[in-house]
């Protein structure tokens, strides 16, 4: 039996549902950003305790096909954004399509119309979110992040990051190292 699950975003995510359903004695084949597989099928009294155990940690059981469909794309994005540790190389209506085997048009209708934003927006976000971690982990340069996250060069980067926060990535940089202080100072 196969579960959606919403909020199920990190790797940290999946260890407290895996723990969840370890709990409720519920072998699970597979387990990953927003999906479980269990090895059979739940009685509808599991089905509303789980989802009620998962509701108490922050995750909701998704149920309709539109939001399994949505919280698969989230999904697919924030996997491909955050979690693969090579250079983005495909391009996004064709990695959403094969990810989810579906025409890319469809989704991209139905994600607009659900959450009011487009996909391509969604994406943006998130990999303006991936370039302000890498920026404050202070690991790579500019240039090696807008490499990582595919942009084209850094003057890319940057003004999609502006555009996004407000800051230039120089800024929001400073911006991390003047909210802390020294401990010998405080």
């Amino acid at each position: 039996m196969k579960l959606y699950i919403k909020n199920m975003v990190c790797g940290r995510c999946e260890v407290a549902v895996k723990a969840e359903l370890e709990k409720m004695e519920l072998s699970v084949i597979s387990i990953k950003l927003g999906e479980v597989e269990l090895s059979r099928e739940l009685k509808e009294s599991e089905i509303e305790s789980l989802a009620n155990n998962l509701k108490n940690l922050g995750f909701e059981m998704l149920e309709d096909e539109i939001s399994k469909t949505i919280e698969q794309i989230k999904n697919g994005i924030i996997d491909l954004v955050h979690y693969r540790n090579e250079k983005i190389k495909i391009n996004l209506s064709t990695y959403l399509s094969e990810h989810l085997s579906q025409d890319y048009s469809t989704l991209s209708k139905l994600f607009s119309e659900i959450e009011g934003i487009t996909i391509e927006h969604y994406f943006i976000a998130q990999k303006i979110e991936k370039a302000k971690e890498l920026l404050v982990y202070n690991e790579f340069t500019l240039s090696e992040i807008a490499i990582k996250l595919n942009y084209s060069n850094v003057a890319h980067l940057s003004n999609q990051f502006k555009k996004v926060t407000g800051f230039t990535p120089t800024y929001f940089k400073k911006l991390k190292e003047n909210t802390r202080k020294q401990i010998d100072s405080l």
